[in-house]
Formats: structure tokens, C-alpha cells, sequence
């Protein structure tokens, strides 16, 4: 929807946003003398994204007026595009920070359109699977362990028998007895006594969590957006001690290194040992380290010193493929579609290539099949993608998504969806996004059409 209102004024002055475009239109690439310009990005109240190549100085000072409104007004960015005429004349689009837009990071794209609330890609809903017959390591030995966090914290005061037991009631599942072991041994919970705090993590190996402060990894608080989310895959297989999954209700965090957060593993993967040590990355969104076989191992010092093991993270070509993306076949990328089709196939990326566009038949009616994203022309027949009928995250380019619409043939079973628009002008999209938005009765995106005058030979 085109708003008329401008929801806040400051920035939709058309004179605040001259020295931004004209910047941007310095760039060869953007300008010629006998056709129209076109450009895009986003600005924040902290950062931006224009795409352009010049020096921060320059750019901090073109932008550094429309971060400031937007801070006067709480709004958190903008997205804007502008088409610039050869004679000067332009039209400026503001789109409006949106509940149901997920922005793009990184991309002056209009961002992921959320159909659904609260709504989250298949592997951060993806639950552990039994493993009959784990067991925990034969280097799991609650007694030694007992002896040696004794040995190490004479003085530590440690939990009653009470407060484990309740610990447990309260995560839902008892404690595996390693870790009643270390908190027999130490509360961890001293107050003001840092010292003491401190002692407790060099016994350990780790800065340790108080006993009330245990809890379990939550899936949906890894979860950083469906862009990149949806283009992600993990498996489980027979050699996996970790299983692929963003959370579980068996991993209990007790400790951190500063950052990442260790954790006993009660749903281990069918290589692993129940309560494992497991290392979740906070800069990962799925997986975890298997870097322990046991509690003891861990305050012994005897690490895992094979390498990672991120639960699946190094995906079969099978799980997730890339077809004609970057022009070259390797590791994760095949050459056809046909090479790509396999029933464990869960998400497709389709490149431009360097032949004709791309037919979808191939991987019609694939059971697993959740994501697809197509660059603008790799397809060729954008009506195939009604065949696939498992999608929850579909990202295509604007006339492929026209050709849907059209047609009555986008799929109801998406969860999001996005419109690529980075080598486009996306002035047009909002309206082609709303489109999309209202099949779901989602609310409409707001833009703020603007014009001005940049004079000719800008």
C-alpha cells in the first residue's frame, strides 16, 4: 500500500535522502548519459546498506541525517529505492519497518514476508529421535568424580539431595548422575563470593551455572530469521554423535566458556553416549560440539581431539544442493536438476546457469522437499513450482512470483516467502508483496512514494 501520510516526516523529505542518492549515483555503474538510474539499500539507526563502495566518511555523512530522524522518530531503519531519469527527475520509495517483513540482512532486498506467526523452518521444530540402547561412556564415573571435585574444592558447600531432585522436577527430566555429582559437591551459588564462583569453574573446566539457573537449549531461541533459516539442512546418520537439531529437551546447559554454553547430552546421536559434553556455538544456529564423552572426561581434561562434530552440519549433497549457482559443479552443487532429485532432498537452490533455464519435474512430489529458491530466469516454467507439495519457504524473482499470482498457483503451504529483487529495481515490489501477503490475510506493507528533482548529469 502507498501511504500518503508519511508516517514520519522528517525522513520523507524528499531533500534529507539528495545527498544519500547522489552518492550512490556516483558510482558508474548506477548512471549514464541516455537512460534512467536506478538504486536501492537500507538504512538503520546504526548502520547501513547501499552498495556503494566509496569511503565510510563520505557515507556516514550522507546518512547521518536520516539516522538521526529515524532515532527522533523510534523507528529502527528504512528500505528505500529511487529511479533517477536522465534529466534528473525521481521517484523515491520508502518502505516502513513491518511486523510480518523480516528484513535482509546484509541486502537492500525487500526481506522475507512471514504468512504466519510465530512460524519457524522445519529443522528448529525437528524434535531427537530415540536412540534405544544409548548408554552412557565407560569413562563415566560418578565416583571419580565425586574424589576429584572434592579434592579440588574442599571448602564448597554443595546442594541437598532436596534441591537436585527439584531441579530436575522443574526441567522435566531427572538429573543424569554426573551432573548430581557436581552439584552435590558445589551450589555454585555464592553470592557475592566471586572467588569462590571462580574456584568452582577451574575444577570444572568451564564457568559453571547455578543449580537454579540449569536449563535446557530451546530451538526457537536459535532461530535467526527465515533468510537464511529455510536454506539450512541437518541430518542425523549412523556415525553422528550429535544429533542434528537447533534444541532439545535432553540437552542441559550447566556452564560457559564466555560465550558458547556447555551441555550434558540425554538424546545423543546413534554414535554418541548419553551424557555426553556437548558445545553449543553462539555463533551457530544449529548443531552443537561433541567435546567430552563424559562429565568426567571433561574435568579430567580428556577432551575429544578428532575434530568438530557439529551433528550433521556437513551436509550430504542429497540434503541440500545448489543447481547452476556460481556457474560450477562441486561438494553441495550439481549441474542439473535432474542430479539434485533424491527423497532425502529438503532444500534447492536454483542459479541462472550457463544454458537454458531450468525444469522442475525433476524433483515434483519430493517428500522432503521444504525450500526452493530460483534466481530471476532460471526457471522454465515457473508454473512447475505448484508441484512441489511440501514448500514452507519459497524465494523467487518478481515476474516468476507474477506468473503465480496470475495463475492462482502459489502454494498454501508456505510459511514465508521472499522476492529477490537485488539486480531489479523494486519500486513495484511492495504492491507484488502485498499481493502475496493478503492470500494470508497478513497485514500490508506501508511505502511512501516521494519525488524530486536531482537535476540533469548528477
Amino acid at each position: 500500500m502507498v501511504d500518503q501520510r508519511l508516517p514520519l516526516a522528517s525522513v520523507s523529505d524528499f531533500a534529507i535522502w539528495e545527498p544519500v542518492l547522489r552518492l550512490m549515483l556516483t558510482d558508474d555503474t548506477y548512471r549514464s548519459a541516455d537512460r534512467s538510474a536506478r538504486v536501492a539499500g537500507r538504512i538503520s539507526r546504526y548502520g547501513w546498506s547501499l552498495g556503494h563502495q566509496g569511503s565510510p566518511a563520505s557515507t556516514r555523512s550522507a546518512v547521518e541525517d536520516i539516522q538521526r530522524s529515524l532515532a527522533r522518530g523510534g523507528v529502527q531503519e528504512v528500505a528505500f529505492s529511487a529511479e533517477v531519469q536522465a534529466d534528473g527527475t525521481t521517484t523515491l520509495g520508502l518502505v516502513w519497518p513491518s511486523p510480518v517483513v523480516e528484513p535482509a540482512v546484509g541486502y537492500p532486498d525487500l526481506g522475507v514476508l512471514l504468512l504466519a506467526d510465530g512460524s519457524l523452518p522445519e529443522p528448529w521444530l525437528r524434535r531427537p529421535e530415540p536412540v534405544p540402547g544409548a548408554m552412557p561412556a565407560p569413562s563415566a564415573d560418578p565416583g571419580l568424580l565425586e574424589r576429584t571435585l572434592r579434592e579440588r574444592l574442599p571448602d564448597a558447600i554443595g546442594a541437598t539431595e532436596e534441591e537436585i531432585s527439584a531441579a530436575g522436577v522443574r526441567l522435566g527430566v531427572p538429573l543424569p548422575d554426573e551432573l548430581k555429582v557436581l552439584y552435590r559437591v558445589t551450589r555454585v551459588d555464592g553470592g557475592d563470593d566471586f572467588e569462590a564462583a571462580d574456584r568452582a569453574g577451574e575444577a570444572v573446566g568451564c564457568e559453571l551455572f547455578g543449580l537454579e539457573h540449569l536449563g535446557t537449549v530451546d530451538a526457537a531461541g536459535r532461530h535467526r530469521g527465515w533468510n537464511p533459516g529455510a536454506k539450512r539442512a541437518v541430518r542425523t546418520g549412523p556415525d553422528t554423535a550429535v544429533q542434528g537439531l537447533a534444541g532439545s529437551p535432553g540437552w542441559i546447559r550447566f556452564g560457559t566458556n564466555g560465550g558458547d554454553e556447555f551441555a550434558v547430552d540425554l538424546t545423543p546421536g546413534p554414535a554418541g553416549h548419553l551424557g555426553q559434553i556437548i558445545l553449543i556455538d553462539h555463533e551457530q544456529s544449529l548443531g552443537a560440539e561433541l567435546v567430552a564423552d563424559s562429565l568426567t572426561d571433561l574435568v579430567l581434561g580428556r577432551m575429544r581431539a578428532e575434530g568438530r562434530d557439529h551433528g550433521g552440519s556437513q551436509l550430504p549433497a542429497e540434503v541440500e544442493v545448489k543447481v547452476g549457482v556460481g556457474g560450477g559443479v562441486g561438494a553441495g552443487h550439481l549441474g542439473t536438476v535432474e542430479a539434485a532429485a533424491h527423497p532425502a532432498l529438503e532444500v534447492l537452490s536454483v542459479g541462472p546457469g550457463d544454458g537454458e533455464p531450468y525444469t522442475l519435474a525433476p524433483v515434483a512430489g519430493l517428500p522432503r522437499l521444504r525450500t526452493l529458491t530460483a534466481s530471476p530466469g532460471a526457471l522454465a516454467d515457473p508454473l512447475e513450482v505448484a508441484g512441489l507439495t511440501g514448500l514452507e519457504f519459497l524465494e523467487l524473482g518478481a515476474r516468476e512470483w507474477r506468473v503465480l499470482l496470475d495463475a492462482g498457483a502459489v502454494p498454501r503451504t508456505l510459511k514465508a516467502a521472499a522476492i529477490t529483487v537485488r539486480d531489479q529495481h523494486h519500486l513495484p515490489v511492495v504492491p507484488l508483496a502485498n499481493e502475496i501477503l493478503a492470500l494470508w490475510n497478513r497485514p500490508r506493507i506501508v511505502q511512501t512514494l516521494l519525488h524530486g528533482d536531482l537535476g540533469p548529469g548528477v
